[in-house]
């Protein structure tokens, strides 16, 4: 009987095998159906630079990736990598202002030391 590990990692290798075929399967529709052309910056590319465009998924869903290439952009990595933190932002943004308060009132009941809060008392032993 193989070891646990053994298993596990035959798992994640299935597992990032099976991504990569994924991923080479919508990145070749992208690029034979739309023009290497960053979607953003309009950078254009060529065979040389290709590893340099990226295929940006609409919907952040990386598994819907239908034929006609409706969820997909070609971008560059860096609008890619740009619109990926305008996503995070924008989820963290969407936070209710009754959680942002709360969380704001747990950081401030956090805070309790005061570093000058015997400073007067400190300061007048000095003069004397």
């Amino acid at each position: 009987m193989p070891p646990k590990n053994d298993k596990l990692d035959q798992i994640v290798a299935d597992a990032q095998r099976n991504s990569a075929q994924r991923e080479l399967g919508y990145r070749e529709q992208a690029l034979k159906q739309y023009p290497w052309i960053c979607g953003r910056c309009t950078r254009e590319f060529t065979r040389t630079n290709l590893q340099e465009l990226t295929v940006h998924h609409r919907d952040h869903n990386h598994d819907n990736n239908p034929a006609d290439g409706s969820n997909w952009e070609l971008l560059c990595v860096y609008c890619h990598d740009n619109e990926h933190s305008r996503h995070l932002e924008a989820s963290r943004a969407r936070q209710t202002p009754a959680t942002a308060k709360s969380s704001a009132r747990q950081t401030a009941a956090t805070a309790t030391h005061n570093p000058f809060a015997d400073l007067k008392s400190l300061l007048k032993g000095k003069e004397k």
